[in-house]
């Protein structure tokens, strides 16, 4: 990745995270937090990793993306209006009542989301499924699945892993947003799920563990991945409500929206952001 293409990169994700606070605000709901994490590896994954057509979104040779964490929809709407899917302008009717974008994904009315995702621990299944078919078919597709660290907690989760590894899915790439929070608490105080790297491995995975909100460390992995001849896990420490102040590291927006005051510092925050990254 030359400068001038992690400059854009990076340009990208600073959208993302201005659409995701403009979706949740004027939703008067959802979930910023784990949205605003996981921001970097969305903008790598659709602007640099995939194989998509914004023009085409049914593409039949595409790669295939699940946000099994679909409480983060917020983030995958703003991915996908940023880079061509739907107008930009649209966010703002996130969760509002004859909107298709609804307060989790639904591919039945959202150009280019390829599973209706929500209840925690079945989007990781969805992908095995898409994985194994394209192996089926001798298609030559990966598939890409977002989860939370909270959401690994899920025994589903797991039986997938074991899954993926039985029927050797090297075209799978599972990626874990470790951000430590979730909608109670700290995920080591509700329920302990490390060390997610030693249990990646057991259940037959390669993986690696980097920085989720660098994307030269994101580049580094998804070279991994494409090398590796197992089922491929990104552990990806990031911070919760990353780019915005007074969200980041605060479980207390894992689930609710900012109000104008919040909406305006944030705002501005990360306009500003985008100002210096277009002017660098």
């Amino acid at each position: 990745m030359d400068n001038k293409q992690k400059k854009e990169l990076q340009i990208l994700a600073a959208k993302i995270r201005l659409g995701i606070i403009e979706g949740t605000y004027h939703a008067k709901a959802g979930h910023p937090g784990g949205s605003l994490s996981a921001a970097d590896v969305l903008a790598y994954l659709y602007g640099k990793e995939m194989r998509i057509d914004a023009k085409n979104p049914k593409m039949e040779e595409r790669d295939r993306f699940v946000l099994s964490k679909g409480h983060a929809a917020p983030a995958l709407y703003s991915t996908l209006a940023n880079t061509g899917f739907f107008p930009v302008e649209d966010l703002k009717t996130l969760r509002h009542i004859g909107s298709y974008l609804q307060g989790h994904p639904n591919m039945n009315t959202v150009p280019g989301v390829d599973m209706s995702t929500g209840s925690l621990g079945q989007g990781i299944s969805a992908a095995c499924g898409m994985a194994k078919g394209a192996k089926y078919f001798g298609k030559d597709i990966n598939v890409y699945t977002i989860l939370g660290d909270g959401e690994i907690e899920e025994g589903q989760v797991w039986e997938a892993m074991m899954l993926a590894s039985q029927y050797k899915l090297d075209n799978l790439c599972v990626i874990i947003d470790v951000n430590g929070l979730q909608i109670d608490g700290s995920c080591e105080e509700v329920m302990n799920a490390e060390p997610i790297d030693k249990k990646v491995a057991a259940f037959g995975f390669d993986y690696v563990v980097i920085d989720g909100n660098d994307l030269d460390e994101i580049e580094k992995a998804f070279e991994l991945f494409h090398k590796s001849e197992k089922p491929f896990a990104i552990i990806m420490k990031t911070v919760k409500g990353k780019g915005v102040s007074y969200m980041e590291n605060v479980v207390g927006w894992h689930g609710k929206a900012p109000n104008t005051e919040e909406y305006e510092i944030a705002m501005a925050e990360l306009n500003a952001k985008l100002v210096e990254l277009e002017e660098a």
